[in-house]
């Protein structure tokens, strides 16, 4: 998650939606990304999306499995091209009250039948930190909701509490 706050942070600098992504394979990081649709003019250009574009070229392939780290829920679009790329596990940073799609607006989680689970993650702040920020200086406002939670596809976490949902 360090990283993609680092992503966010960049694209924040760059005068984006401060969201950032990253991609892990075989405990490897493969891509790295910033929002970037008004540098790219491009309404696709999400983090989450430009990361799966890259990690496809590197691997050969769009199916990609392995995970995605995001500071914040991915919306529609992004929760659909994750379940396209056979993402195993997504972690992200803060839900999106306007737009997420991996449970707070809507729930493509269970759109790849897989089951999920949720834990509070401890640096989560940076994220919720760097949205608020954006959300003070940006027309259109991100609204959040706390705790931050990891939302994982397939597997549980390691020493937290997993719940179904």
């Amino acid at each position: 998650m360090e990283l993609a706050l680092e992503q966010a942070q960049r694209a924040e600098i760059a005068g984006e939606v401060p969201v950032g992504a990253v991609f892990v394979s075989d405990d490897k990081v493969i891509a790295t990304s910033g929002n970037e649709t008004i540098g790219l003019k491009d309404p696709t250009a999400h983090a989450e999306i430009l990361v799966l574009r890259q990690a496809a070229q590197v691997k050969g392939n769009y199916r990609l499995g392995g995970s995605i780290y995001v500071t914040l829920e991915p919306c529609i679009m992004c929760m659909g091209a994750l379940i396209q790329a056979r993402i195993e596990h997504l972690i992200f940073g803060a839900y999106d009250k306007r737009a997420g799609a991996a449970g707070t607006i809507y729930d493509f989680s269970d759109a790849s039948r897989r089951f999920f689970s949720s834990s509070t993650l401890n640096r989560s702040s940076q994220s919720l930190n760097l949205l608020r920020k954006a959300k003070k200086e940006a027309a259109s406002p991100l609204v959040l909701i706390l705790p931050v939670v990891i939302v994982m596809m397939g597997f549980r976490i390691p020493e937290s509490i997993s719940l179904k949902i």
